[in-house]
């Protein structure tokens, strides 16, 4: 009897060690698919192992998104809001909403999706404004604030009807997140989603290796033909952003005005901080820190990020002479290859 036992226990473990050896060569030879098209303005790359070709599904997917969250499109739920029409939001515009309130009261309004009408009036917003005076500075702070909105039974409700509402800080991040659950339905283990550089990364590479993102040199470049790497990452299952202030600014008077606007004083930053790369559980998060860091300067930013150990973050800034320094966390070496 004790001998049989014995057999069947070693007929179980090969036909284990058979089944995993199957999946395994079966996960080998799947495909790596890569797709890529245009969206909320810009461009997205998303790299998935999988047999079929999801570019379809996908782009169907960011169409409802960008049905609820694009103040460009006249039709969506936040242009909509923004025209105080009396509509019961969706879960996309809700997810996206509640998260951003939470970031708000997390950087003390560092982060704010209330700033549209001030983002407009710089010239950086949906709508585009003349160079605003200090009174109409003042005028545009008295219905900034996330304390002036929240949310009641799907229904947003403001104190001032000229509170205006825009996710562009947090749009893409949570995009990126959409997409990436959606790999996660298909049953998807190893991907990379990218739209416009912030990113999701799970499992590995085509090559087996974790995956590996470079972080730019933070040069003034408007249109966007700079590559040059500052530094590259390597890391796997995280969202990761990217905010900084050398792609979208204009010179007036011989100064430079970046579209990173501080909603508490209702002025462009002025920080010596370039860029902000944040990894998070999530690209929605990382999407919104980074835009927070950007606003707060270095000290605050590396203050938040040193006391939150559920993210990593690195800072490159320019010293008192003008040279490239940087600051990271210290978890964040583990990433850094180069």
């Amino acid at each position: 009897m004790e001998k049989k036992t014995t057999k069947s226990f070693i007929w179980l473990g090969i036909l284990l060690l058979g089944t995993i050896w199957i999946l395994t060569q079966r996960s080998n030879q799947t495909p790596y698919t890569s797709i890529n098209g245009l969206v909320f303005g810009t461009i997205y790359n998303i790299t998935y192992q999988h047999e079929d070709d999801l570019k379809d599904e996908i782009e169907a997917e960011l169409k409802k998104f960008d049905g609820s969250l694009s103040p460009f499109n006249d039709t969506s739920v936040i242009s909509r809001v923004n025209r105080n029409e009396d509509i019961v939001t969706d879960p996309f515009f809700q997810t996206c909403f509640n998260r951003s309130m939470e970031v708000s009261a997390e950087t003390k309004g560092a982060f704010d999706i209330t700033v549209a009408p001030l983002a407009n009036a710089w010239g950086f917003g949906f709508k585009k404004g003349a160079f605003p005076d200090s009174a109409m500075i003042d005028s545009l702070l008295q219905i900034t604030g996330y304390q002036k909105v929240k949310l009641e039974n799907g229904k947003v409700i403001k104190s001032d009807p000229r509170v205006m509402l825009s996710c562009s800080a947090v749009a893409k991040g949570y995009a990126v997140d959409v997409v990436a659950r959606y790999l996660d339905s298909k049953g998807i283990k190893n991907y990379m989603v990218d739209i416009g550089g912030e990113l999701v990364l799970k499992g590995h590479n085509p090559k087996g290796d974790l995956w590996r993102i470079g972080i730019n040199k933070p040069v003034d470049d408007s249109l966007s033909v700079n590559q040059e790497l500052q530094t590259t990452l390597q890391l796997t299952d995280a969202g990761i952003a990217t905010s900084g202030n050398y792609r979208n600014f204009y010179y007036k008077d011989g100064k430079k005005y970046a579209h990173t606007i501080d909603p508490r004083t209702g002025y462009p930053v002025q920080h010596n901080i370039l860029s902000a790369t944040v990894i998070a559980k999530d690209c929605m998060t990382a999407d919104a820190l980074a835009t927070a860091f950007m606003v707060m300067g270095l000290k605050e930013a590396e203050a938040y990020a040193n006391s939150n150990p559920d993210i990593d973050a690195y800072f490159i800034y320019s010293d008192d002479k003008g040279n490239l320094k940087t600051y990271y966390t210290k978890d964040m070496e583990r990433y850094i290859i180069r």
